[in-house]
């Protein structure tokens, strides 16, 4: 299963300016979906104060989130849940949602610069890895950001359905409070069951 959400401005553009940053978020909790994002900027309106979204706050995050939405040609954020990525792995899980979130851009990218070192098979544009992409490529920095913020508002809302595991506050990631809700109330269905930790817990 996936969700997304996505956006597009279409003014007259050269074809140079379709280069997507892509980046994802979530790839290490043991609940929620790996989130990743898809942004075409805009050289004529610039976004002033982008960073790779480790590096940001929340409160400066969410400042961004919505200037990017409005001042990119493009953007695109894919979620890839749980039990998809239980069924693909965490790894071919992200590629994927690369793909599909490059493919939902439109315009459409002739170039993807994805943070890290793989690049997702059936790309639907020519693409290159960047290793530590998320602090010297803006688009990167941007999809960070977007990928980030979307994906910190939809545990929030996990957390109101499944309460007890306090993912409002650890975003699902395996700090020593999730482990122990975990140990106590077993997996929900938002728990991913091939990550080691909700595993032992299901087969108890």
């Amino acid at each position: 299963m996936t969700t997304a959400h996505s956006g597009s401005l279409f003014p007259t553009i050269e074809s140079t300016h379709l280069v997507a940053g892509v980046d994802e978020a979530g790839r290490g909790p043991l609940a929620g979906p790996v989130t990743v994002g898809a942004v075409i900027l805009d050289p004529m309106r610039p976004i002033t104060g982008l960073n790779d979204s480790k590096k940001l706050s929340e409160a400066r995050r969410e400042a961004l989130y919505p200037q990017i939405v409005e001042r990119a040609l493009a953007w695109h954020v894919e979620f890839v849940e749980a039990d998809e990525i239980d069924r693909l792995n965490i790894l071919q899980a992200t590629l994927v949602g690369m793909r599909r979130a490059v493919q939902a851009l439109q315009p459409a990218a002739l170039l993807a610069r994805i943070d890290g070192n793989k690049i997702p098979k059936d790309m639907p544009c020519p693409a290159e890895a960047l290793v530590g992409g998320d602090a010297i490529e803006p688009a990167i920095m941007a999809a960070s950001i977007l990928a980030k913020v979307a994906r910190d508002r939809h545990m929030r809302t996990l957390h109101v359905q499944w309460p007890l595991y306090g993912f409002d506050r650890h975003m699902g990631y395996p700090t020593p409070a999730h482990l122990a809700a975990l140990a106590e109330h077993g997996a929900c269905p938002q728990h991913r069951r091939s990550f080691a930790p909700v595993r032992i817990v299901v087969r108890i």
